[in-house]
């Protein structure tokens, strides 16, 4: 019983100890912040959030003519394998009618050498130098075409600049 009493002793000691730190835990608390500091705080903040929103706002720029410049250039190339497919082709045409034209032409020697006359192989080799002369304007306009298409953004500009 005795050892009862003096844990009751000991357990109220150690309750008033626990009651003083919780007093002085109240007492040590900061003090609420002075009105100025609220708001000198308020300020930095609103400054932080606005130049958030700037930078946000230069971002969403920055990605748009990104986007811009990605179109343009696929465009560009879009374009471009274009003009290369034409050009191929004409290139093609004219590699064919160089053919026919040298072949016409050997036969036309041939037969003048022979002395023989042929209108008709006459008539073959014009239309083949016709064909010839057809293909290389074929040729000169799309690589005309591939001119004015450089030059047309660059035409558009000095229209805006002027």
């Amino acid at each position: 019983m005795q050892d009862l009493g003096e844990l009751e002793q000991r357990l109220g000691l150690a309750l008033d100890r626990i009651g003083a730190g919780i007093n002085g835990l109240h007492v040590q608390s900061p003090p609420p912040p002075a009105p100025d500091a609220t708001n000198d705080l308020q300020i930095a903040l609103d400054e932080e959030r606005m130049l958030s929103a700037q930078l946000n706002e230069r971002l969403r720029a920055v990605k748009e003519k990104e986007t811009e410049t990605q179109s343009h250039t696929a465009a560009k190339l879009t374009q471009m394998s274009e003009q290369l497919d034409t050009q191929g082709a004409e290139l093609k045409r004219m590699r064919n009618t160089n053919v026919q034209l040298r072949e016409v032409l050997r036969i036309l020697r041939e037969a003048s050498a022979q002395g023989l006359s042929d209108p008709n192989l006459v008539n073959r080799a014009m239309q083949a130098e016709l064909d010839a002369l057809r293909a290389t304007r074929q040729t000169e306009v799309a690589q005309m075409d591939e001119i004015l298409a450089e030059l047309a953004p660059l035409i558009e500009e000095v229209r805006e600049d002027a």
